[in-house]
């Protein structure tokens, strides 16, 4: 692997060239990515959580702050026996603030969370039936269709839209975030100040269409990011994809 890893490395000044590549050059670079880091870090069994419905409370409450953040407020929502639909809903905006403190920015994440409370209740009748957990009635609709109108809800943005449809509805729509651009723009692959959807596209242009790889590649990046290539000074030389740089980081 090593041997063929040192063959793929890309230098900086060739990201335009990279990004550029025929599909089938750079599903060869991504999926070489893929196993070395897997071999290394092994399985993510990502997104933590009891139900599609909490994964997806979590993908709102893990804007801009770190995951054991988000864990004490799951956990604050979970000892009120609140983290179902129709608890939530019902919840008053102190309390929820309250619960959602540990997260950071809790009243602008409780604002989040209503409006997708909300998109979901208009789906699911919740003002009539229980809450569904399960997310069912989200089943029929396209990929495409759930996307837009998750992009449609206030404050839903296209990291959190991806992060609903990939772990908490099962669909192949690939999450890219911070550390996905500080790591490929370090290996010069793609340019720093990349745009979202084109960061993402990158991958799903060059990636077979599997849910099950998207999920696991985007969980293994979240864990290099973490633990590897950190914001300022980056552990490059026991980084699993160190054998994919021969320059230092930018």
């Amino acid at each position: 692997m090593s041997r063929r890893a040192k063959t793929l490395a890309v230098p900086p000044a060739a990201a335009s060239a990279v990004f550029s590549m025929p599909p089938e050059q750079r599903s060869e670079l991504l999926r070489a990515w893929y196993l070395a880091l897997l071999e290394r870090l092994g399985p993510s069994r990502w997104w933590p959580g009891e139900s599609p419905f909490e994964v997806a409370v979590g993908a709102v409450l893990v804007q801009n702050t770190a995951w054991r953040n988000v864990e004490k407020a799951l956990a604050s929502l979970k000892a009120k026996k609140a983290l179902d639909p129709a608890s939530l809903l019902r919840m008053p905006e102190a309390e929820l603030h309250e619960a959602l403190r540990p997260s950071g920015y809790f009243r602008l994440k409780a604002g989040r969370l209503r409006n997708l409370l909300a998109y979901f209740a208009e789906h699911a009748g919740w003002d009539k039936a229980p809450g569904n957990l399960a997310l069912s009635f989200l089943k029929r609709k396209s990929t495409e269709r759930l996307r837009r109108e998750l992009l449609a809800v206030k404050g839903i943005g296209a990291e959190t839209a991806d992060a609903v449809l990939l772990y908490a509805l099962d669909r192949p729509s690939f999450v890219v975030d911070a550390y996905t651009r500080r790591i490929f723009s370090r290996h010069g692959l793609v340019p720093p100040d990349i745009a979202y959807e084109d960061l993402r596209e990158f991958f799903m242009r060059a990636l077979p269409e599997d849910r099950a790889l998207y999920n696991e590649y985007h969980a293994l990046i979240v864990r290099l990011g973490n633990a590897f290539c950190l914001k300022s000074r980056p552990r490059c030389a026991e980084c699993p994809l160190g054998v994919f740089m021969d320059h230092a980081p930018l």
